[in-house]
């Protein structure tokens, strides 16, 4: 059974560290809506495990335009019956109408923005919301019966601190979650943080302070009983993301809206176009880009997406002619404790989470 992830491109305001693609006008989203429903009429009909509305702020289009997307994706393909529905929501777009849509819109996870609970580094990074909103907002959604919440929190915000970001997850280990991302900052060209960095009034959090809070951040998850699944992702039991894990087991899934990328399950990738005007104008199929994966590529994205995860990489499920070379590259992290193989299944050690790209890179197709 396949995916389907929902670009949503409306923001109230952008953040100073976003790169995904958005809009902050207001008058396009019906027009949105329309179109994305012609696109799932357009798209092959299929048996459908996922539904994903991420973004941009899909709590952006309120109630009446979200509950009419959910309803065309179930006219236009098979929604299992126990599919996981999650919709990404700001703290501040949350009130108890909102709670109520969803629920009644069949909604059963939903995955907030907070990003911290220091009121001061929300509004460094531009930020809507207080920390005190978010509270309310997880209480209203816990209310209303959803029981599968899940946060964003992020390190290395500009004038985050290990004891600040300790108070964070502190906050978020308090309110009844069962489901936190973690992310490093990542600065983007583009941003506002960006050019914050080139005029020398901010300074990125140093790669040591990095590594302090991604351990610390481990460690309070592990001992309130949160798996740890992926590399940023952690759940208590029962309450992992089964869309997000589709990412990294192979599943295929289909992309919709400007902006969304799709997978086929085997060699081929497609990207609508970040482009919303002329997404909706396309009468017919929308504009879009398709990349069939070769023998080197297909191999790197196994590497990539398994190593991510807990359960890692199976050797059965690499190429027989690229098990070989695996191996070779492997063993040297193997040899340092980087990386395990048990039962014809490698894995990331702990020791090298924070940097499972630079591994990772190492197993790459030359």
């Amino acid at each position: 059974m396949a995916g389907v992830y929902i670009h949503v491109p409306f923001c109230k305001t952008r953040c100073a560290y976003c790169s995904f693609y958005s809009t902050t006008s207001e008058e396009l989203k019906d027009g949105y809506v329309e179109a994305l429903c012609r696109e799932m009429a357009g798209r092959q009909r299929q048996a459908v495990a996922t539904v994903y509305l991420g973004g941009g702020t899909p709590s952006q289009l309120g109630v009446n335009r979200l509950q009419r997307i959910l309803s065309a994706v179930r006219a236009h393909f098979a929604v299992a019956a126990d599919a996981e529905i999650t919709v990404e929501v700001n703290p501040d777009d949350v009130t108890a109408e909102l709670a109520e849509g969803l629920a009644e819109a069949g909604v059963n996870r939903v995955s907030m923005g907070v990003q911290s609970f220091v009121d001061e580094e929300l509004l460094t990074v531009g930020r809507r919301h207080t920390a005190e909103e978010a509270c309310r907002a997880v209480g209203l959604l816990h209310g209303e019966g959803f029981s599968n919440l899940s946060i964003d929190l992020m390190y290395g915000l500009p004038g985050q601190t290990l004891e600040s970001f300790a108070r964070s997850i502190d906050e978020a280990l308090n309110l009844p979650v069962a489901h936190v991302s973690s992310y490093a900052l990542s600065v983007e060209p583009g941003t506002l943080l960006h050019s914050r960095l080139r005029q020398g009034t901010f300074r990125e959090t140093g790669e040591r302070e990095m590594l302090e809070m991604y351990n610390l951040l481990r460690k309070r998850l592990k001992e309130a009983h949160f798996e740890h699944y992926e590399i940023s992702n952690f759940a208590l039991n029962g309450y992992a993301s089964r869309h997000n894990s589709s990412y990294w087991d192979g599943t295929s899934y289909l992309g919709l809206g400007p902006g969304a990328h799709g997978y086929d399950g085997q060699r081929t990738r497609r990207a609508n176009l970040p482009d919303l005007k002329a997404y909706i104008a396309a009468a017919d199929d929308v504009p879009h880009q398709l990349e069939v994966l070769g023998d080197d590529e297909l191999y790197d994205e196994i590497v990539f997406t398994r190593l991510r995860t807990t359960r890692g990489l199976r050797l059965a499920e690499v190429p027989a002619d690229r098990r070989d070379y695996l191996l070779r590259m492997a063993a040297p992290h193997v040899a340092a404790g980087r990386l395990s193989l048990t039962d014809d299944v490698l894995r990331l050690t702990p020791a090298a989470l924070f940097i499972s790209d630079g591994v990772m890179a190492d197993l790459m197709a030359e």
